[in-house]
This record gives structure tokens, C-alpha cells and sequence, in this order.
């Protein structure tokens, strides 16, 4: 059973920037499309960065330009570099396939403030 795993949040100001990792055990990203999602309080989970497999990136309007989703070379690992973080990038993050095809993970903390 694939287990996804991630972690790098933490409480950064505005402006800041934090590098965020999912690892997949059982599985890789060769395969597929996988990105990242997020999930504020009292809001709907939204996908804010998508990879494919051959490696075509593609980024919701509101993280275009400061977000940036890669994949190590074994494809085991996938990092959401998020730079100029702003108050409204507040939320949970969470790696997943897109469409998500297996069970979520923690996710991982992401608090932007002064």
C-alpha cells in the first residue's frame, strides 16, 4: 500500500520561502501525474501545482511565479519550493496523485504571519 509522507512546513513571515517534500513509499512518481494540494481552514482542497510524468509543470494562478514543484531523478521524492509566501498560502499541504489515487497523507503545516 502506498503511503505518502510530508513534511518541510513550519511558520515562516511574509515573503519568506520553505521547501516542502513528499516521499511515496511503495511507489514512485514515475508514473503519472502528482502534485501538490493544500487545504485552508474552512475551505475545499485545491491543487495548486501538478507535474507529469515527463515532467510538464503546471500551477495555479494563485501560486504562479512564486511556487516552483520538482521531482529528485529517481522520482521518489517531490518538493514544492514556495517563495514570496504570503498570509493567504496558509494552509495544509498534501502530495497526491492527480486525480488523487491513493490515501492522503498528514500533510504537512504551512503558516504564513508576522
Amino acid at each position: 500500500q502506498v503511503q505518502l509522507v510530508e513534511s518541510g512546513g513550519g511558520l515562516v513571515q511574509p515573503g519568506g520561502s520553505l521547501r516542502l517534500s513528499c516521499a511515496a513509499s511503495g511507489s514512485t512518481f514515475r508514473i503519472g501525474t502528482a502534485g501538490w494540494y493544500r487545504q485552508a481552514p474552512e475551505k475545499q482542497r485545491e491543487l495548486v501545482a501538478r507535474m507529469s510524468s515527463g515532467g510538464t509543470a503546471i500551477y495555479a494562478d494563485s501560486v504562479k511565479g512564486r511556487f516552483t514543484i520538482s521531482r529528485d531523478n529517481a522520482k521518489v521524492t517531490m518538493y514544492l519550493q514556495m517563495n514570496n509566501l504570503k498570509p493567504e498560502d496558509t494552509a495544509v499541504y498534501y502530495c497526491n496523485w492527480v486525480p488523487p489515487s491513493v490515501s492522503w497523507g498528514q500533510g504537512t503545516q504551512v503558516t504564513v504571519s508576522s
